[in-house]
């Protein structure tokens, strides 16, 4: 009977390392899947700001003062 108890000790306390370890490794999945998502957002953010930019300057260069105003 105690030899069945520290088998089943050991199987409890194997599986519980084996869960803490993958715990570990992905809380640093999420960590690392963070800090790509904030630097993709940062980059989105970028190109909105250039292609807002281009368009402005499309509209107006596009947009030209008639003649009498020259």
């Amino acid at each position: 009977m105690v030899d069945d108890n520290s088998r089943r000790m050991e199987k409890l306390e194997s599986n519980l390392a084996h869960l803490e370890h993958q715990v570990e490794e992905m809380n640093c999945v999420l960590i690392d899947q963070g800090k790509l998502l904030d630097r993709l957002k940062k980059e989105v953010q970028r190109q909105n700001t250039a292609m807002q930019t281009l368009e402005l300057e499309r509209i107006q260069s596009n947009n030209q003062k008639p003649p009498h105003y020259q």
